[in-house]
C-alpha cells in the first residue's frame, strides 16, 4: 500500500483534498465584524472595512470579466495606496496570484518580471507610463492593461471598472493548501529575480505565526504605520493586520519623510509598525524623535538584515522596549527566528546575547549545516538551513533553482551563522558576501559592527574585490556624522589595534551615502556596482576587475 492512506490507521480515510481558507476571507471577516471601523488612512482619507471588502470584490468581478480566474497572473506596479490594497484582495478573491513590483524598478525590469510570471494583466499606476509601454510590449497577449489613478497614460482606470461592477460581492473561490496566491520576487542582488511561489496555506500559517510571535494581543484596536512598500515584506505585514482587523495608516508623502512618521504615530496612536533596520536608524537619528509622542506603540519590527550593535542601543534608548527584530528571508516569508522586545539588551553587560537574531520561530525549526548537509554542534559556524509550514512552495518555472535551494527538505538560506547551546541563532553573514585573502576566510559583518564603535562613523559597507597577491582584498566605504571628519589613515589606524591584521581593508572610501534597494536595505551589489562606476577600484590597479 503506498500514498497517504499508507499512514493511515486501518479503516482510515484518505483524505481527498488540502481545502484551506482562501485569504481573501481575512477581508471578508473584518468587514462583517467591524464594517464602519476604519480600515485604511491616508491624510485625510479613510477606507471602511466594509468599503475595502466592497470595492476588492467589485475589481474581482472586473477582473473576472477579463477572464482572470484561478492561477493567473495580476502583476501591479504602483507606490502604496488604497487601490494598490484593493488589487491584492481582488486577486486573492479570485484565487488569482498576486505579482507585486517593487514601484522603483526600470521599465524593462517591469517587462521581464511580467513575462518571467507569466502576467494575464497588469495594474499600473499612471505615473508609469513607461512601464506600461514595456509590459504591453513585452506582453501583447495580456488580456487587460489598467491604470490605477486618474492621470497618465491612456488605458481603463481601476476606479472605473470597480464603479461598473458594484453590487452583490462574489464568492472567495475555493483553494487548497498548495494553491499559490503570491509571486514574491526576490531582489535579485546575484542575478535575476526569481519568483518565491507562496500559498493560501502556508501563508495562513505565516499570518498566525507573526500574531504570535511579532505581535501578541493585536486586535481591532491596534493601528499600524506602513513605512516600507507594500510589495514585500510590509505586504504581509499589512495581511496581518487585516487578520484582526487592525487599520493600517499610509503616509501621503511620496518619499520617506522621517518628520511625518512622527507625526502620524502621535496623531493616530500607531501601536504597531514594519520597517528594515536602516530605516529604523534614520528614524531614531532624526530630532523628530524626540518633538512628537510616541508612547503608544507596542512593537517596532524590523527584518531584512540584522541591525548593527550600535544602531540597536540608539533605538532603545530612543523608543524603549519595542523592538522586535525577525529574520527571515522572502522564501520563509520572514518566518526563521525573531527577537522579541524582551531578548533585545539594552546595555552591554557581561553574558548578554549581542548579535543574536533571536530563537526558532514557532512551528520552525533551523539546522546550521557544513557543505555536505551534515548538522553542526551549538557555536559550529555554518550554512542557516530552515523547514517548516512557512517554507515556500519553490520559485516558478525554475527547477534549476529550485535544486541549489533544498537539500534533504532543508531550505539553504545562504545565509551564515551559528547556534548556541540555549538555540540563539548568529548570523555572520551571506556566503556571498564572505571573502577569502590569503588563505582566510573574512566576513564583512564582523568588520562593520567594530567600526560603527568609532564616533565618527555612521554607515559603513565592507566587501572583497579582486586582488594578485592576496585572491580578494578589503574594500570598506564609510558614511560620517555629521560635524565629523575622518581621513583614511587615520581609521585604518584606530582599527589596528581592534582587529586582526589581515581583516583590516586595503582601502577606504568616504561617501555622503552609501546605495539602497527600493526597500532600504544596503547590499554589497549595490556598493559593488558604485564603487565601479565611480572609478573607485581604478586608484588601485591591483583591484582592478
Amino acid at each position: 500500500m503506498s500514498g497517504p492512506a499508507a499512514h493511515l490507521p486501518e479503516g482510515g480515510v484518505a483524505p481527498v483534498s488540502r481545502r484551506v481558507m482562501n485569504l481573501a476571507h481575512f477581508l471578508v471577516q473584518a468587514a462583517r465584524r467591524h464594517p464602519e471601523r476604519h480600515a485604511l488612512i491616508c491624510g485625510e482619507a479613510t477606507l471602511s472595512w466594509r468599503e475595502l471588502d466592497a470595492r476588492s470584490a467589485a475589481l474581482a468581478r472586473a477582473l473576472a470579466a477579463h477572464g482572470v480566474g484561478k492561477g493567473d497572473r495580476v502583476l501591479v506596479h504602483s507606490r502604496n495606496s488604497f487601490e494598490f490594497v484593493e488589487t491584492l484582495f481582488a486577486t486573492l478573491r479570485l484565487g488569482a496570484v498576486w505579482v507585486p513590483t517593487n514601484f522603483r524598478i526600470a521599465p524593462d525590469e517591469a517587462a521581464y518580471l511580467a513575462q518571467a510570471s507569466g502576467a494575464k494583466v497588469f495594474l499600473c499606476q499612471g505615473d508609469y507610463a513607461d512601464h506600461a509601454e514595456a509590459v504591453a510590449r513585452a506582453m501583447p497577449q495580456l488580456a487587460l492593461l489598467a491604470r490605477l489613478g486618474p492621470e497618465g497614460f491612456a488605458a481603463p482606470e481601476v476606479a472605473d471598472l470597480i464603479a461598473a461592477q458594484r453590487g452583490a460581492a462574489p464568492a472567495c473561490v475555493d483553494v487548497e493548501h498548495d494553491d499559490p496566491c503570491w509571486f514574491f520576487f526576490t531582489s535579485g542582488t546575484t542575478g535575476r529575480p526569481k519568483a518565491a511561489v507562496l500559498t493560501h496555506g502556508q501563508m495562513a500559517f505565516v499570518v498566525t505565526n507573526h500574531l504570535c510571535d511579532l505581535m501578541p494581543g493585536t486586535t481591532e484596536q491596534d493601528v499600524s504605520l506602513a513605512v516600507a512598500p507594500l510589495s514585500h515584506g510590509a505586504g504581509i505585514h499589512l495581511l496581518t493586520q487585516v487578520a484582526r482587523a487592525a487599520c493600517t495608516v499610509l503616509p501621503a508623502s511620496t518619499r520617506f519623510d522621517a518628520e511625518e512618521i512622527w507625526q502620524l504615530v502621535e496623531r493616530h496612536r500607531v501601536s504597531n509598525m514594519f520597517t528594515v533596520p536602516t530605516i529604523v536608524k534614520m528614524l531614531v537619528e532624526h530630532p523628530a524623535v524626540d518633538a512628537w509622542d510616541h508612547s503608544s506603540l507596542r512593537y517596532v519590527i524590523y527584518a531584512g538584515a540584522p541591525m548593527y550593535r550600535e544602531d540597536q542601543k540608539r533605538a532603545l534608548e530612543k523608543l524603549g522596549p519595542v523592538l522586535v527584530q525577525y529574520f527571515g528571508l522572502g522564501e520563509v516569508t520572514g518566518n526563521i527566528t525573531v527577537l522579541p522586545p524582551a531578548l533585545h539588551e539594552a546595555a552591554d553587560a557581561p553574558g548578554a546575547r549581542l548579535g543574536t537574531c533571536g530563537i526558532e520561530r514557532t512551528g520552525m525549526q533551523v539546522s546550521i549545516q557544513d557543505d555536505s548537509g551534515r548538522q553542526l554542534e551549538p557555536g559550529q559556524p555554518g550554512e542557516i538551513c530552515v523547514c517548516g509550514p512557512a517554507v515556500f512552495a519553490g520559485y516558478y518555472a525554475n527547477p534549476q533553482a529550485n535544486e541549489k535551494a533544498f537539500r534533504d527538505g532543508w531550505f539553504r538560506t545562504g545565509d551564515l551563522g551559528y547556534m548556541d547551546a540555549e538555540g540563539f541563532v548568529y548570523i555572520t553573514g551571506r556566503q556571498s558576501d564572505m571573502y577569502i585573502s590569503g588563505g582566510s576566510n573574512i566576513y564583512p559583518r564582523e568588520v562593520e559592527e567594530k567600526v560603527l564603535t568609532h564616533p565618527a562613523v555612521a554607515e559603513s559597507a565592507v566587501l572583497g574585490v579582486p586582488d594578485p597577491t592576496w585572491g580578494e582584498a578589503g574594500v570598506m566605504v564609510c558614511v560620517l556624522r555629521a560635524g565629523h571628519d575622518l581621513s583614511e589613515d587615520e581609521l585604518l589606524a584606530w582599527m589596528a589595534p581592534r582587529m586582526a591584521r589581515y581583516k583590516l581593508p586595503r582601502h577606504i572610501f568616504f561617501w555622503d551615502e552609501l546605495p539602497r534597494s527600493g526597500y532600504g536595505k544596503v547590499t554589497k551589489k549595490l556598493v559593488r556596482d558604485a564603487l565601479y562606476e565611480r572609478g573607485c577600484l581604478d586608484r588601485a590597479p591591483e583591484l582592478a576587475r
